[in-house]
């Protein structure tokens, strides 16, 4: 139990965000006539001290409130008689909430909180098309990112209108959003200018881009700076526009004016503000990282009891934390923690307070430092990477060297005299899928995708069931891996390592060469691979169809098996593989490929010593042909079998909203794309490469672009969704899909397992109510999205760390998007995105204009000698550009500096 604290108000001025685009600092968005300063706060609280013992560890209970409005909000600093003014309101009573959700009158949804303007946050609207704007930290009343909050809409005259002007005040939402799987809609305007005081008024829209596994039509996406593709739709010299929207050239003043009042204006050109009324889930972890200091006023009674702790991410509140909880030198020693990163829980924030309670939870070390900042990230992310407690690991067999039952073997197809391989990247070592293919008399082909049986020892009801259902997928950071499961199933029983009898679950074809299905069988087998195939040993065999390979040129192989045997195998499956991925487009999938940046470590230090981008082949291409064709065919096979209880996958079509103003951008770019559907836009995508470096960059770009409209894909029980359209999943186009191929690190795909064991009349009855599967399925896709933040912040962690260590690194880049005072490029030699600011080049000015309807800035360098003139450069979206990244003084934060133009390397 932490020592009694006290709490008071706080005024934060500036937010750090965690991530390595540049930090903008920006005013949090109270009325400036307010703020206060940390003493002032203190000396405010110190008046009107609440000490309370007991409600100190664990939150305040779960009844929890409503915001003061704007007008609330401009008294709160009048004197009060006898009682201290509340910062947020109460809460709505939950059978308040209940009322007003079923009347509409309340709106509910998953909290988004932009992590470089933290006073900003949106929920996605109901209809689909605007989200709904939080404007401050009252209005957001204690809610974090990621919670599922219940809102209430503000009064017409209080929403903000939407002026697509191309000035450099748009509100700006955030693609890094740490929120639930659950949550469709998003926003995401520009990074804030450096120099931002005020808040805006102004909002514009976009989506942050989603991996979903190769199946959503994109890999994962590094730090993706604001695409602003609303501002850039927008053309304020055209002409015809509506005088009504005062944006048409040369429209009066009194019509000009009548656009900055809401209420004279359609709903179309306004955004929708809110308050938060109750907390529906505390997604968010609570936990953050951060760092502590001493109280400013060294006179206050808080000072001998409390210290400071500042979360590394605004998004999370400053917090009292009880000196006693801290280093026992902290008083006398401040500075020597000045560098040090603490773990804190938020365990309580009241009514009367800007300032939340805090409980230290431990030291990490030093900022900067890789492994410090790792765990950091695992725990605000609500990761549970501690040791598999001593319950769950008598959930496994205890008798080792563990060998298959006969039992269980005579209940099984045998298949271990098969030729059956697997392909990995060479440092797996959870190999939960393997292929095999041999020809048939006739010339067609039987094909084998024989997938890990984890259900047979992860058993329903278990200790270790309920540790894989909390943990839901394993988490894979740059350097190691978080195991959904105990490694001896991870890494032996269940991987399937060469020349071991392992049991599995096998979806076998009948298939012509074209790829054509003539047969189908599901089943429970038992296999023993033949080798453990690489990448690239897959791929040499792809490029080489007429090299003998020698044994010593491969991994360890069966006996039973000659090479040749293998490599033919291989070139079988590349060749079906290749017409399914043909036939596969033609029927209107969708791939939007983005780059992925891997590193090379230090065996001893574990530090990067090289990176590159990861280059996705033929090898790849094979695995995932075959991986997609088995999850299909298990997702009809369950769902015939359990129409009301098949946990599936869908993949919802782009955000409408978006999309339109993407399609805009375009139309005025002059580029050519259709997006009537996800085949037709994937085709629009590869008709423009070119043969050169610019056109390939060029797709990149656009590749990031088209991203963006993209929601995720879902986990959801069939008989949730009444309308099976709703089912369908976009970037396939395919009317059914699940997740059967990775049951070592996805739980969804262990539910499935069972689901097929029970079809096939070998295994449990379904038990579980459609109900219990959805809540399942949601906190399937709550896990899931916290892996893919942890995996990018892993990466981004990683990269900077190698600019420290190896930069500066020089690149050419792309321009992604134009701002009046900035712009964004993506570096094509590591595919990262940073944005530049005019204001931080040696300039002796810049201008923005629209040319037409492009945005253009014209950058004038300084003269280097006295004899030249002031250099210009014409920057526009797709223009090529050299950068150099340099690491900040910043812990593991870097930048991108434009090379002036004709300099010569």
């Amino acid at each position: 139990m932490m020592s009694p604290v006290c709490l008071g108000g706080d005024k934060r001025s500036f937010a750090r965000t965690r991530n390595n685009s540049e930090s903008a600092r920006t005013p949090q968005n109270f009325d400036r006539k307010r703020q206060l300063s940390e003493s002032q706060a203190e000396t405010m609280n110190n008046s009107d001290c609440r000490i309370n013992p007991r409600k100190l560890g664990s939150p305040r209970g779960e009844s929890h409130a409503a915001v003061s409005t704007p007008g609330d909000r401009k008294n709160r600093n009048k004197p009060t008689r006898g009682r201290k003014k509340n910062v947020f309101e109460v809460y709505m009573p939950k059978e308040d909430v209940a009322a007003g959700l079923k009347r509409r009158e309340l709106i509910q949804g998953p909290l988004r909180i932009n992590p470089k303007k933290y006073h900003e946050a949106f929920i996605p609207s109901p209809d689909g098309i605007r989200d709904i704007f939080i404007d401050g930290v009252v209005a957001r009343n204690r809610a974090l990112n990621g919670d599922i909050v219940v809102v209430k809409l503000l009064p017409k005259e209080q929403w903000k209108v939407i002026k697509p002007d191309g000035s450099d005040k748009e509100t700006e939402a955030t693609h890094e959003s740490d929120v639930p799987g659950k949550l469709l809609g998003t926003c995401l305007p520009r990074e804030p200018k450096k120099g931002d005081a005020d808040s805006p008024d102004v909002i514009i829209e976009a989506q942050f881009d989603d991996d979903d596994d190769a199946e959503n039509g994109q890999k994962s996406s590094q730090n993706v700076l604001a695409d602003d593709i609303k501002k850039l739709s927008m053309d304020t010299n055209e002409k015809g526009k509506d005088v009504e929207s005062g944006y048409a050239q040369g429209a009066k003043q009194e019509d000009v004016s009548k656009v900055n009042n809401p209420r004279l204006l359609p709903e179309k050109f306004l955004q929708r503000t809110a308050k938060v009324v109750y907390i529906l889930e505390k997604k968010h972890s609570r936990a953050a990282t951060g760092f502590i200091k001493l109280l400013a006023d060294k006179n206050s009674e808080l000072f001998k009891k409390c210290a400071m702790f500042s979360p590394v991410d605004h998004r999370v509140p400053r917090a009292y934390v009880s000196l006693a909880d801290c280093p026992p030198d902290f008083v006398s020693r401040p500075e020597d923690y000045s560098s040090t990163l603490f773990i804190c829980r938020i365990v309580d924030w009241r009514e009367d307070s800007n300032f939340a309670i805090g409980q230290m939870a431990k030291s990490l070390g030093q900022a900067g430092e890789i492994e410090p900042e790792t765990e950091g990230i695992l725990t605000e992310y609500g990761v549970d990477f501690s040791d598999f407690s001593q319950d769950v690991l008598e959930c496994l067999p205890q008798s080792l060297p563990w060998v298959i039952p006969s039992a269980e073997l005579a209940n099984r197809r045998d298949l271990r005299k098969e030729c059956i391989f697997t392909i990995d990247p060479s440092t797996a070592r959870d190999l939960d899928d393997a292929l095999s293919c041999k020809q048939l008399p006739d010339g067609n082909f039987e094909v084998g995708v024989h997938i890990a049986d984890v259900s047979y020892f992860v058993v329903e009801g278990t200790a270790l069931d309920k540790v894989a259902s909390g943990r839901a997928t394993s988490v894979y950071l740059v350097q190691k891996v978080i195991p959904m499961l105990p490694r001896l199933l991870c890494e032996e029983l269940c991987s399937l390592n060469p020349m071991k009898d392992r049991l599995t679950f096998s979806v076998l074809w009948k298939l012509t060469p074209e790829g054509k299905i003539l047969e189908e069988w599901f089943g429970r087998t038992v296999i023993c691979s033949c080798v453990k195939l690489s990448y690239d040993h897959a791929q040499s065999m792809i490029e080489s169809p007429e090299k003998v390979f020698r044994s010593e040129e491969l991994p360890p192989i069966s006996p039973q098996h000659p090479v040749d045997e293998i490599h033919q195998a291989v070139l079988n499956l590349h060749r079906i593989a290749k017409h399914l991925r043909k036939q596969r487009f033609i029927d209107g999938a969708l791939r939007l490929d983005q780059l992925k940046l891997s590193f090379t470590l230090d065996k001893e230090s574990g530090m990067p010593q090289g990176c590159y981008i990861y280059q996705y082949r033929d090898s790849n291409k094979l695995v995932e042909e075959f991986m997609l064709l088995s999850n299909m065919a298990v997702a009809h096979q369950v769902y015939r079998s359990f129409p009301q209880q098949a946990l599936l996958r869908r993949h919802p079509p782009p955000q409408t909203k978006m999309l339109n103003d993407l399609m805009e951008f375009c139309d005025q770019m002059g580029l050519e794309i259709d997006f009537s559907s996800a085949g037709a836009l994937h085709k629009s995508l590869n008709e423009m490469l070119g043969a050169d470096s610019y056109a390939e960059a060029r797709k990149e770009v656009l590749t990031n672009m088209f991203s963006r409209p993209m929601q995720m894909a879902l986990y959801f029980c069939a008989g949730v969704l009444e309308d099976e359209t709703l089912f369908c999943h976009y970037a396939l186009n395919v009317p059914l899909y699940t997740h059967f191929t990775s049951p070592i690190r996805r739980f969804a795909d262990i539910v499935v397992h069972r689901l097929l064991n029970a079809s096939l009349g070998s295994g449990r009855p379904v038990r579980l109510r459609k109900e219990a599967l959805q809540k399942q399925a949601d906190h399937c896709n709550d896990r899931k999205m916290a892996s893919k933040r942890v995996q990018e912040l892993s990466t981004d962690l990683f990269f900077a760390a190698f600019v420290r260590e190896c930069g500066p690194l020089e690149s050419e880049a792309m321009v992604m998007g134009v701002l009046n005072e900035a712009f964004d490029v993506l570096v094509l030699r590591f595919g990262v995105q940073k944005r530049i600011y005019c204001n931080a080049l040696p300039l002796v000015g810049f201008h923005f204009q629209k040319v037409g309807k492009k945005p253009e800035l014209t950058l004038l360098w300084e003269p280097e000698t006295p004899e030249q003139e002031a250099a210009p450069q014409v920057i526009t979206i797709f223009t090529l550009v050299e950068v150099v990244l340099t690491s900040d003084s910043s812990p593991l934060k870097y930048s991108a500096v434009l090379e002036r133009p004709g300099r010569e390397k």
